[in-house]
């Protein structure tokens, strides 16, 4: 069973920084393109960044130049380190992917970016 779990959400002040991580576990034979989403109370899940096997990545224009994704391919882990947090980033933070030619998603991560 493959298994995506987040940490490193948390409190912060706007303008400052904070990263999360995703740990993919199980036996795990195949790892491919992986991103965050997001969901704000009241609003649906957006796409926030996405990087492939290829270190390929796609930003969300709202995130764009303060959001950064990257991968480990060895160890199965993604990351999304995010600079200059605006209140507006306030969501549940989810990872999700291609783990074995499956879609699979982590259980989320609050982020919470207040004064």
């Amino acid at each position: 069973q493959v298994q995506l779990v987040e940490s490193g959400g948390g409190l912060v002040q706007p303008g400052g920084s904070l990263s999360v991580s995703c740990a993919a576990s199980g036996s795990i034979f195949s790892f491919g393109t992986m991103g965050w989403y997001r969901q704000a109370p009241g609003k649906q899940r957006e796409l926030v960044a996405k990087i492939d096997s290829d270190y390929w990545t796609v930003y969300a224009d709202s995130v764009k130049g303060r959001f950064t994704i990257s991968r480990d391919n060895a160890k199965k882990l993604v990351y999304l380190q995010m600079n200059s947090l605006k209140p507006e980033d306030t969501a549940v933070y989810y990872c999700t992917g291609d783990v074995n030619g499956n879609n699979a998603w982590g259980q989320g991560t609050q982020v919470t970016v207040s004064s």
